[in-house]
């Protein structure tokens, strides 16, 4: 009795629409690289039932998001790292995605995010008697190093930085700049390969990226947690959240259209080639039509959603204890879940996912001031991350 909501079948190709939505969510790749890794949700709709007056009734959904990245399947681990180190191809990493971060430009981007910078200023600050007065901390992809520069301003011991791309270079030059290159010692390397010469009583990192997992970074926390963190250690953020929302939007109307285009540009392709040429290729028309369709209607989009936007509850779909998270864990969330629809007459079209983190402490030591950072829609508060908007094939109208 499922109803699930198929993509249409692609024309002429003799093969039924998909019985399950997929949506996958590209990587943005460093200009020239190959092609990048994917970040691939699933979300299948049973039918769906219109709220009651008494809010018995739900809509049900269930979601997939694979966090791997493909090239890690095979990867081998670490040499002399635990079961729990990332089985993760770096060097793809680097060459998609990372490589981004050695830019000032992208820098910039985070470092002029406000609600990014204040919730961390304000965690280390608010808490920096308890938590890094005195401490050895470790910065995990250290970026400009201003995290690491904020922790050596709090009163940390020891700070060491670490960066996998030459934007260590700079985050040097602001260590000296700002007096602290006593105590932050920046070190250019893949935290998987880096080996310090002590154990830390705090691990800092800003590893999230969009719907928290984008970015395949986590993992080399995790790495540096179990390698280096001392027992009764710290993790900042200590928690992570992931959510989603029923949403009505333009955006997947937006894409269909786009499909269309590209599909009428590629019928006018074959005629003139075979016009002009003598060759015909409408043998490719299949496999062109079903890389579009993969690209316009199983990928995920950027967008700032208005918190108007959102016709039903929002859930949680995933928490993360930062503290005793799994690769195995983050590699493969599923969940399944119940939202209500709150809005009369209304279309259905798709999900906005985001995620926000936690400055907790631990239960030995707990943060005395807990610091939120949410990427939730917002009409004044957004985000560099914004949210990530999973359109299904059409609207679906609701009454």
């Amino acid at each position: 009795g499922d109803q699930l909501i198929p993509f249409p079948a692609c024309p002429n190709s003799g093969s039924p629409p998909s019985s399950v939505l997929h949506l996958c969510v590209p990587f943005p790749a460093c200009p020239s690289s190959g092609c990048p890794p994917f970040l691939t949700p699933k979300i299948a709709l049973p039918s769906l039932q219109r709220s009651s007056a008494s809010g018995a009734e739900d809509e049900m959904g269930s979601m997939d998001l694979d966090g791997s990245n493909p090239a890690a399947a095979a990867a081998p681990l670490v040499p002399g790292v635990g079961s729990s180190a990332p089985p993760v191809d770096k060097g793809v990493d680097f060459a998609n995605y990372f490589c981004t971060y050695g830019f000032l430009y992208h820098q910039k981007e985070m470092l002029s995010d406000r609600l990014r910078m204040d919730a961390y200023y304000n965690a280390i600050f608010e808490n920096a008697d308890e938590h890094f007065r005195g401490k050895i901390v470790l910065d995990v992809g250290t970026g400009s190093g201003i995290l690491a520069i904020w922790c050596a301003q709090a009163g940390a011991k020891k700070v060491y930085a670490v960066e996998a791309t030459k934007m260590s270079d700079h985050a040097r030059e602001l260590v000296e700049a700002n007096h602290v290159e006593d105590i932050v010692e920046v070190i250019y390397g893949s935290m998987e390969d880096v080996i310090l010469p002590e154990k830390v009583d705090v691990i800092i990192s800003e590893w999230m990226g969009y719907f928290l997992l984008r970015e395949s970074m986590f993992d080399s926390v995790i790495c540096a947690r179990d390698r280096w963190l001392k027992p009764n250690g710290i993790m900042y953020p200590s928690h992570a959240r992931m959510w989603v929302a029923p949403i009505r939007s333009g955006l997947g109307e937006q894409k269909k259209n786009a499909l269309d285009s590209a599909m009428s540009d590629w019928y006018s392709f074959v005629d003139e080639t075979e016009a002009h040429y003598g060759v015909d290729m409408s043998v490719l028309t299949k496999s062109f039509c079903q890389e579009h369709e993969k690209y316009y209607l199983q990928t995920s989009l950027w967008n700032n959603v208005h918190p108007n936007q959102i016709i039903g509850s929002r859930v949680v779909i995933k928490d993360i204890d930062c503290l005793t998270a799994t690769v195995e864990e983050i590699r493969n969330v599923t969940a399944q879940f119940s939202l209500s629809i709150e809005i009369d007459r209304t279309q259905l079209c798709g999900f906005a996912g985001w995620f926000d983190v936690h400055f907790r402490g631990n239960v030995q030591n707990p943060a005395t001031n807990e610091v939120e950072l949410t990427t939730a829609p917002s009409v004044d508060d957004c985000t560099h991350w914004g949210q990530q908007v999973l359109s299904t094939a059409w609207c679906l109208w609701l009454v």
